[in-house]
């Protein structure tokens, strides 16, 4: 077997190549691309509840307290009470996290306005289908049962 004709390599090599690139584009705003990620993931007008953060980017919690932490600490983030749920805590951007936000925001529309000009609709379309196949695959148990 041949590792750049398996599917997991094609998908690890290119994810950890966005990464990186990602990640060199937040050094240059004193950030990376984990809090980038999670201040996309933030709703700006009404602030997101901590524990859904975590379920929604996929990140384990203490990865995601870390990050949190780091992000309060720079002015880019505060936690408020939740009004509807007393024990919960909301996830909102400060000025300088939406500004960083936005920055994060057209770094992500340039990448892909990029890739798009480089391929066709279909080419895209048929990526779309091939990572939700992917997805359905795993999600739904079907690869590893036994």
């Amino acid at each position: 077997m041949q590792k750049n004709n398996t599917i997991d390599h094609v998908l690890r090599a290119t994810w950890q190549a966005v990464a990186k690139m990602y990640n060199e584009q937040a050094a240059k705003h004193n950030s990376t691309m984990s809090m980038a990620f999670v201040l996309l993931n933030i709703d700006s007008k009404h602030g997101t509840p901590s524990t859904a953060l975590g379920p929604q980017m996929g990140m384990e919690p203490t990865s995601l307290s870390r990050i949190l932490k780091k992000m309060e600490d720079n002015g880019q983030i505060f936690r408020e009470k939740n009004p509807n749920d007393g024990r919960g805590v909301l996830i909102k951007l400060t000025e300088f996290g939406t500004e960083k936000r936005e920055i994060s925001k057209q770094h992500v529309l340039q990448f892909n306005k990029t890739v798009k000009q480089h391929i066709s609709k279909e080419q895209f379309a048929n990526f779309c289908e091939v990572t939700e196949i992917i997805n359905y695959l795993i999600n739904t148990k079907q690869i590893f049962n036994k």
